[in-house]
């Protein structure tokens, strides 16, 4: 069997970097890590070896988006990027260059260093934020449809259309022989492998806590985690994925906050008995929008189920996603096998 070429993850130490490490480790791949500090290359190190892998199979880089240190050193000798690093705030910045502008310029920097390192290909993971949050109403969704980030939205909406389109653009203008992937998922739940708790894990977390009285009448698409790692590995491997948009999404109708603590109820018993059981009605939306955070994109999003297409990630890249149900109930069993709940 030929020996697998290294591949370079960004942003490895994350909820989805660390579903790709690992699954890039189990298929025999040689991987370098970028990282932004040594305390996250001991979080990754801690998770592979509680997976049962070896991290001394990982060569770790420090790299950071904001600067061009480390850069070059993270791309020497390396065949393929899987470009996942991406800022995501704690809560809404004062103003929005402060996560627009790392995400569009870091995603630049590491395609500029990957074209001048020679690299064959790298795929990104881009986000349904670049696809579904403009203000015209689009009930089927597909790869053709751009989010308008002219259009209100938060931050982080924006910093993801305009890092792709950023990304696309470099590839179409000075990308030289770089191949260009991009992974767009909708709301990626599914099991945590490490110690910072994604956003979508963490809203599981507090439903299970009996945190939230209500939840916002609100329907999206999901993905598991597992599923979008495999993704990335798999756009690796195929040829015809290069230069494609892929968006990622699993089968069925949108689901709903209050269909995830129903999930939940049925499928975990008394363990879910404070999930809540009752949803804002869409005039207290509008209504409360502005004084409580988490209901304005409900306030945007009022009335639409959005479908979302997986058909181009089946038939190109052989994609598979696991069912919705499975994929919550396995969140929430991920939290209480670490006593999290």
């Amino acid at each position: 069997m030929a020996e697998k070429s290294v591949v370079l993850v960004t942003g490895a130490a994350g909820y989805v970097g660390t579903h790709v490490v690992c699954q890039l480790l189990q298929r025999g791949y040689p991987v370098r890590a970028a990282l932004r500090s040594p305390a996250r290359a001991q979080e990754l190190s801690e998770t592979v070896a509680s997976e049962g892998l070896d991290p001394r199979r990982i060569e770790m880089v420090l790299a950071d988006l904001t600067s061009d240190d480390g850069w070059s050193e993270a791309v020497a000798g390396v065949v393929d990027v899987l470009h996942i690093a991406s800022p995501f705030p704690a809560e809404a910045p004062e103003n929005d260059d402060e996560i627009v502008v790392p995400a569009r310029e870091g995603t630049l920097r590491v395609l500029r260093h990957a074209r001048d390192a020679g690299c064959r290909r790298a795929v990104m993971t881009s986000s349904f934020a670049a696809v579904g949050y403009s203000a015209k109403l689009v009930q089927d969704w597909t790869e053709d449809d751009w989010t308008d980030p002219d259009d209100d939205n938060t931050a982080y909406i924006r910093s993801k259309a305009l890092s792709e389109r950023a990304a696309w653009d470099f590839i179409d203008t000075e990308g030289g022989g770089l191949e260009l992937t991009t992974l767009v998922p909708v709301g990626i739940f599914g099991p945590t492998l490490g110690t910072h708790l994604s956003t979508s894990v963490k809203f599981i977390q507090s439903m299970l806590l009996g945190a939230l009285d209500r939840v916002a009448p609100q329907y999206f698409g999901i993905v598991d985690v597992r599923d979008v790692a495999t993704a990335h590995l798999q756009a690796l491997t195929t040829a015809g994925a290069a230069g494609e948009r892929i968006l990622l999404a699993a089968d069925g109708p949108p689901e709903s906050f209050l269909g995830i603590a129903r999930v939940l109820r049925e499928g975990l018993g008394a363990v879910a008995s404070k999930v809540p059981t009752s949803e804002y009605s869409e005039a207290e939306v509008r209504e409360l929008a502005g004084t409580v955070p988490e209901l304005r994109e409900a306030l945007s999003r009022l009335g639409q189920r959005p479908k979302i297409s997986n058909a181009k990630a089946k038939a190109l890249l052989g994609w598979v996603p696991r069912p919705v149900t499975e994929t919550i109930l396995d969140t929430a069993q991920s939290l209480i096998a670490r006593n999290l709940v």
